[in-house]
């Protein structure tokens, strides 16, 4: 949460711009502006929003100091500063020189003679007045933004892009990011293809099998970026939303996101497709469209690169490599490596806790059965969690003679997607040619009356199947 201290005589032009800046990009900020400046004393709720805020505003304008609350405030920020886990303060000087406030010169002197007078014969009024001046000449010193010249709406862009870097970085990197499995790997690999520094206008295709973390890798890095662009929207099983409430629901979602505004803008999907560019066409926007499996899902919520402003980035997530091939990247989700592996399964299967010497044999035995695939481990980690010795053979025994529905329903998803050619050549390399080399299955299946190669590159596309360094098709255990 950002916090803001008083300011005096900007409340409803310069602070009220940037209060609204902070609101629309989401992040939640105290503005305590329907107060009466009555005496000295700071209330409860006032003290709490600045002792819990993250980020503190300090918005120095000339007549700052004739707010005695404004100071009081000042000196509780700089206090909460100073704390072990310290909030950062971040001064605005709004058509005043940082030097006036850092040596109450200027406007600022004539004030302070004010304050001196009417505590001169008070010990602890003089004592207040000298933390004032403190807390001034410290917050002064610290590096800020200064708005004098130049365009105002550019200044105040300026400083909520700053404030929201900071906000979204120390709020998530600190949860979920730390708990994801091999996620660092990922999020590099993702930025330098996304290449964020570039002002075009790029679109990321993410592709895997189900359960491989596509969505799971997407939300992380969009947690992570979504601070640099002016709007973001995570629009997530794309599929299956479209399936249930029709395109034209999605184009309203997301113009209701990116727009902050809910509405029902359209009424049906060509409508959402001109629509969509003409009112998004100059906004730098981050767009996640998970788990497509159709052309309709592109063309309609994320047509073409003239869509968005420049710097937008539309990330991609499938099944079907067809879909993204036009992508101006695409990124393999791979199964994940043992050692990645057996991390995941002990964070499900033991939480927190060192897992007993007990259960090595049987946790070697699940991890293997599961071939790298995340939705696999973790599924099955969590039917293991907190169970005794005793189940855990039970389980692990079931696990080796029958997959879970849930991981099966799953993957079966891709094979309900092909045509019913497309599904015999994959029932025919599944039971008769995995491990043989692609030339002598290619002979084999040309015998039939539709392109075997077509079909093959299809299973490909659709994550069922995959060419070896050594020219055979394979396919994960699970499939």
């Amino acid at each position: 949460m950002a916090s803001s201290s008083s300011f005096a005589n900007t409340r409803k032009t310069f602070t009220g711009h940037l209060y609204e800046g902070l609101k629309n990009r989401g992040i939640l900020t105290f503005q305590d502006d329907k107060r009466l400046e009555q005496g000295d004393s700071i209330p409860e709720e006032l003290m709490k929003a600045i002792e819990k805020s993250q980020i503190a505003l300090v918005v120095f304008s000339r007549n700052y100091a004739t707010s005695r609350w404004c100071l009081n405030e000042l000196v509780k920020i700089m206090e909460c500063k100073e704390e072990e886990n310290g909030q950062t303060v971040i001064p605005i000087f709004y058509d005043v020189d940082p030097s006036y406030v850092r040596n109450q010169s200027e406007s600022f002197a004539a004030t302070f003679a004010e304050h001196e007078l009417k505590f001169k014969d008070d010990v602890e009024g003089m004592q207040k007045v000298q933390r004032w001046r403190t807390a001034l000449t410290a917050a002064a010193n610290l590096k800020g933004y200064g708005i004098r010249d130049g365009i105002e709406s550019e200044k105040i862009q300026q400083i909520v892009d700053c404030i929201s870097s900071k906000f979204c970085k120390s709020d998530y990197s600190l949860s979920f990011l730390q708990d994801v499995v091999g996620i660092n790997a990922h999020l590099e690999k993702l930025k330098s293809r996304l290449q964020i520094v570039i002002n075009d206008v790029r679109v990321l295709g993410i592709w895997g099998i189900g359960g491989i973390g596509k969505t799971t890798i997407t939300k992380a890095i969009f947690d992570t970026l979504s601070h640099q662009f002016k709007a973001a929207c995570f629009l997530a099983d794309v599929k299956e939303n479209a399936r249930k409430n029709q395109l034209h629901s999605l184009q309203n979602t997301l113009l209701s996101e990116l727009l902050r505004k809910k509405d029902n803008y359209i009424n049906n999907k060509y409508d959402g497709k001109c629509m969509i560019p003409r009112r998004l066409s100059s906004m730098k926007v981050l767009i996640v469209l998970d788990d497509i499996n159709e052309r309709d899902h592109l063309e309609y919520l994320a047509g073409g690169v003239d869509w968005f402003g420049n710097g937008s980035r539309v990330i991609v997530t499938t099944r079907n490599r067809k879909l993204i091939e036009d992508s101006d990247a695409i990124y393999e989700v791979h199964t994940l490596p043992d050692h990645e592996a057996m991390q995941l399964f002990n964070q499900h299967a033991f939480k927190k806790e060192v897992p007993d010497e007990c259960f090595k044999k049987f946790s070697l035995e699940v991890v293997n059965q599961a071939k790298g695939l995340p939705l696999a481990i973790k599924v099955w980690g969590s039917m293991l969690h907190k169970k005794g010795i005793y189940k855990w053979e039970k389980i692990v025994d079931q696990i080796k003679k029958k997959s879970n529905s849930e991981i099966i329903e799953k993957l079966k998803i891709s094979y309900d997607g092909l045509e019913p050619e497309e599904q015999k050549i994959f029932l025919d390399i599944t039971c008769f040619f995995r491990g043989y080399e692609k030339k002598d299955v290619m002979k084999i299946v040309d015998s039939y009356d539709f392109g075997a190669e077509y079909g093959l590159d299809v299973l490909i596309d659709k994550s069922l199947v995959f060419i070896s360094k050594y020219e055979t098709i394979e396919m994960h255990d699970l499939i």
